[in-house]
């Protein structure tokens, strides 16, 4: 664990020192360019501080955006050099490269900023995902719903953003509308400064969500007020019926280390509702333990959470850590989805993955 906090502050000297050698400036730039650096990531720990609450609004914004946005400029700036000291061990990259040339410093610059500029781009972009549910149990109807995940409103994600989703999820006009956690990012302060519940009261459709890992973050009891002054179903260890024949039940988070196992939840709720044979689905927002929702005989579980990691090759590691990390997954009779969500967390680049919304048609295979 001592390690892992330690690799941000050793990537950080890594950098330093390759800019100090590579630049052939004066050491005044030298200093100035690093501290930029330096200061850009120190950013990211106020966050966690939640110094940015004591901020004007649009001050928290830029600074949330530099400050998490480094991460991913860090982790992007230590690849390149590794390839290149790579290079120098077999006698691939000439020494002259590393050391006082511009022309290298300039190249990785235009190479940072088209990556990150795509990144964006990328991410601005939400790809709607169509995918069909069925059901050997009768079914009042075929069901059209719309399905999402990890929205974190909040400093990065403001209103405005939020309102474009909303009217995506209005366009597709779902029978209802499923969101699996992390609506809120970490802090309720934007999010009731600019008011975002009058957003989500904009759906026309009924919304079911349970709770993620980030509104533990926010505080709970803020949460719950938020989503009810949303118009939104909260379901925490708690289920709720559609048309007798469609039972959605929403786990609390995996964070709630005394939250009810999914076995018994299915079997209470099920008794409780009194409906007989009913498509069960589950909203759980970190998909681990799958197992378990296939033993409990759950038809159908949406999950978040991963992000798949937003950007490559942190989604090499998310799809070697969970058992699904993204996309459509079948265990015996139980159909799962975990989305790599619509919003995001920190800087606002997707490489290699996707924002997403999913788009599902539910029908009985009697129909």
């Amino acid at each position: 664990m001592i390690l892992f906090l330690l690799l941000p502050f050793l990537a950080i000297g890594y950098l330093a020192w390759h800019i100090w050698v590579m630049l052939p400036v004066q050491a005044w730039l030298k200093v100035l360019v690093i501290a930029v650096g330096v200061l850009s990531f120190v950013m990211l720990f106020l966050n966690f501080r939640r110094a940015f609450d004591s901020m004007p609004l649009w001050t928290a914004r830029w600074a949330y955006e530099i400050g998490t946005s480094s991460l991913f400029v860090l982790l992007y700036l230590v690849m390149v050099f590794l390839v290149l000291d790579l290079g120098r061990l077999v006698r691939l990259v000439p020494k002259s490269i590393l050391y006082h040339n511009g022309y290298t410093a300039l190249g990785i610059l235009v190479l940072m900023l088209g990556v990150f500029v795509y990144g964006n781009l990328h991410y601005h972009h939400k790809e709607r995902v169509g995918i069909d549910l069925k059901s050997a149990k009768p079914l009042a109807k075929e069901y059209k719903i719309v399905m999402a995940s990890d929205l974190h409103i909040g400093y990065h994600n403001p209103r405005k953003e939020l309102a474009r989703w909303v009217d995506m999820m209005n366009a597709e006009d779902p029978d209802f509308i499923l969101i699996a956690g992390d609506i809120i990012d970490g802090s309720m302060r934007p999010v009731l400064e600019e008011q975002m519940a009058e957003e989500f009261r904009r759906l026309k459709a009924p919304v079911y969500a349970c709770l993620g890992n980030h509104e533990f973050y926010a505080g709970v009891p803020e949460a719950r007020q938020f989503y009810k002054d949303a118009g939104i179903h909260l379901l925490v260890d708690e289920a709720a019926v559609i048309d007798s024949s469609i039972v959605i039940i929403g786990s609390d988070d995996r964070t709630n280390m005394r939250r009810k196992p999914i076995k018994d939840l299915v079997k209470v709720q099920s008794s409780k509702l009194h409906v007989q044979s009913p498509f069960t689905i589950v909203l759980d927002h970190q998909p681990y333990n799958l197992d378990r929702t296939e033993a409990a005989g759950v038809d159908f579980q949406l999950s978040g959470h991963t992000h798949r990691g937003q950007v490559w090759p942190i989604s090499w590691i998310t799809d070697r850590i969970y058992e699904c990390s993204w996309g459509s997954h079948q265990r015996g009779k139980t159909q799962f989805y975990v989305s790599s969500g619509i919003g995001i967390w920190g800087g606002k680049f997707r490489i290699g993955t996707q924002s997403e919304y999913v788009v599902a048609t539910l029908r009985s295979n009697n129909i």
